[in-house]
């Protein structure tokens, strides 16, 4: 699998996990900061949270680490959470600010 296809495929089961006290995925809120791939398809990702006192602050960077190593072609996945730069709600998608009402 190329880079760009393994990254695109990344970012799709990423999407797949929402904020459960936001009905939005994390990816489109803007929670994900960097993904990066090397040659051996080794993943790591820097992830923030809504706030360093979230709710799920212990088990939803585990949920994106497990969901990534599930890909076939993924060797290993490793989350990083960063609070620099804090999250604010101008990092959503578009889409994610009409659906929350904040467009």
């Amino acid at each position: 699998m190329k880079k760009k296809e393994l990254e695109d495929t990344i970012i799709a089961v990423i999407k797949t996990i929402f904020d459960p006290e936001i009905p939005v995925d994390i990816y489109e809120l803007g929670l994900i900061y960097d993904v990066r791939i090397d040659k051996e398809c080794n993943v790591e990702v820097d992830m923030t949270l809504t706030s360093p006192s979230c709710p799920v602050a212990e088990t939803l960077p585990v949920e994106v680490e497990d969901k990534i190593k599930g890909i076939e072609a993924v060797k290993s996945a490793k989350v990083q959470v960063v609070f620099d730069p804090t999250w604010t709600k101008d990092m959503m998608s578009e889409e994610a600010q009409l659906d929350l009402g904040f467009m």
